[in-house]
């Protein structure tokens, strides 16, 4: 492996030695670096066009369709930009449907979620609940005589996107998609052997209390045993089963897991902050998912007391940065819950029932053929790019990336994209070539499928955007990542002399 690595550094710095200098030369070294027979099987698509000319550069399969992974993301970000803009801030608010007399809410208090994926992170309202309750207080009112609802039904439809797989949804990078979430709706669950064979193993969660029930077989081994930790959650029950077994002595554990009822969580995070504040609620915690609604209810409530989320664009930057499913998939939601009241009011809705979801996509295939990109070319089912039902072609990805670019927005957008060698998931890629610093790119990675989609700006000073999309590809045992050819190619295109 060693030997293969060091044949593989050397021929880089070979052909960083002779410059490139024509379109044919680049083609030839692209080709040489997809054309490695470990990819004799695989599917590669690319495309590369010039910003300043309109030209293309280099192509290969750019009309074949492949999955795009989180590539996919920045066709939400191209209809939450168009539909929402950078400016909007996603409310979450309490609500009254009841009258206040004398410090008394002579009913329900709702807990309104709006959508905002960003709810009680670093950097953004952590203090959220106490926000609420504070101003909850200041208004006068100290006590609740009905329940305290969790309220996620702002989105119509299943909280996991279209295509997504049951295996992942107990994972962090699948949460539900609610419109009442709270700390990117993971918890952080610690595994910690007993001091004494055969006894339990503990389980500590951070946040405490953010799984609703939790049945615990896992068990503390003999000294120097093998680990067997196993979690199971079925889709759509909140119970967390853990079995198995941790040696005696050995090294905690921790597992980065989604909560399963996000509103839930926030509900019991939120009544403890109203106690804080001197605010008693004499009912009990409920929640209110779709398909239940109170639509009237919530038309007339009055607004006691808010928060706001960042700017949607810090949101789709710090989504993008990370690749944070979450965020993508709520903000294509949001973006269909405009379009739908936006066809209602039109007085021309469709006939029969749309999920937000789905109203979001169906916006994105609008927005996609103004355009000019043909809907054969793009298949987008969810926001975040983890369903395989997701397609695209190279083409049309450098297509959508040109509109980008040509937009007011479009500078903020390139900023959001990972920084090759600086930032988000192209931290430590590329450092020390001519794409870091000068590459923004979103990266797409799934079982057997690498892409990176972005822009790089080459030796000459022409600005490129390019989509390379791998699939398919089987990596063997010992040989190094799919991902560094990627990035071989982008630092070709970042290093090329010449002009389209």
């Amino acid at each position: 492996m060693a030997l293969a690595l060091f044949a593989n550094a050397s021929l880089h710095a070979e052909n960083a030695s002779t410059a490139i200098t024509t379109p044919q030369q680049l083609a030839s070294a692209i080709d040489e670096q997809i054309s490695d027979p470990r990819f004799a099987s695989a599917s590669w698509g690319i495309a590369v066009i010039s910003l300043d000319t309109g030209h293309a550069l280099y192509a290969h399969d750019a009309n074949r369709l492949l999955q795009p992974a989180s590539t996919a993301k920045l066709y939400t970000a191209a209809l939450v930009l168009d539909t929402i803009g950078t400016d909007y801030r996603i409310p979450t608010q309490l609500l009254a449907t009841r009258p206040v007399a004398q410090g008394r809410l002579e009913g329900p208090l709702i807990l309104r979620g709006m959508g905002d994926p960003s709810l009680g992170t670093p950097g953004t309202n952590m203090d959220w609940a106490d926000q609420l309750a504070e101003q909850l207080a200041a208004s006068g009112v100290h006590d609740v005589q009905g329940d305290l609802i969790a309220d996620d039904s702002y989105f119509q439809g299943p909280q996991i996107g279209s295509g997504w797989e049951a295996r992942d949804l107990q994972s962090w990078f699948a949460v539900p998609a609610s419109a009442l979430s709270v700390q990117e709706n993971v918890v952080d669950l610690t595994v910690r052997a007993s001091d004494a064979p055969g006894r339990p193993a503990s389980l500590m969660f951070d946040p405490p209390g953010a799984m609703t029930r939790v049945v615990n077989h896992l068990a503390t081994g003999a000294h120097g045993t093998h680990s067997d930790i196993n979690l199971y959650r079925a889709p759509g029950d909140p119970t967390l089963y853990a079995f198995g077994n941790i040696p005696a002595q050995a090294e905690s554990q921790t597992f980065k897991l989604a909560i399963a009822d996000p509103a839930w969580y926030a509900g019991t995070r939120l009544r403890e902050a109203l106690e804080r504040h001197g605010v008693h609620v004499q009912g009990g915690l409920r929640v209110r998912h779709w398909p239940e609604q109170n639509t009237a209810d919530i038309e007339k409530a009055v607004v006691l007391a808010q928060v706001l989320s960042p700017p949607v664009m810090d949101i789709l930057s710090r989504g993008l940065k990370r690749s944070q499913n979450l965020y993508l998939q709520n903000l294509l939601q949001i973006a269909g819950v405009k379009a739908q009241a936006n066809a209602e009011q039109s007085g021309d809705p469709p006939s029969g029932f749309l999920s937000s979801e789905a109203w979001g996509t169906r916006a994105l295939k609008a927005l996609l053929d103004r355009i000019g990109i043909a809907s054969g070319a793009a298949q987008i089912e969810e926001g975040a790019g983890l369903s395989r039902q997701d397609l695209s072609t190279p083409d049309a990805m450098v297509h959508l990336l040109t509109y980008l670019a040509g937009q007011p927005y479009g500078a903020q957008l390139r900023d959001a994209l990972p920084s090759a060698g600086v930032d988000g998931t192209l931290e430590w890629r590329m450092r020390n070539s001519a794409a870091a610093d000068n590459v923004h790119a979103k990266t797409g990675s799934m079982n057997n499928v690498r892409c990176l989609v972005g822009y790089v700006t080459t030796a000459a000073g022409e600005r490129l955007a390019f989509a390379i999309m791998l699939n398919n590809f089987v990596r063997g045992e010992d040989e190094p990542s799919p991902s560094r050819t990627l990035d071989a190619i982008v630092e070709l295109l970042a290093e090329f002399q010449g002009h389209s």
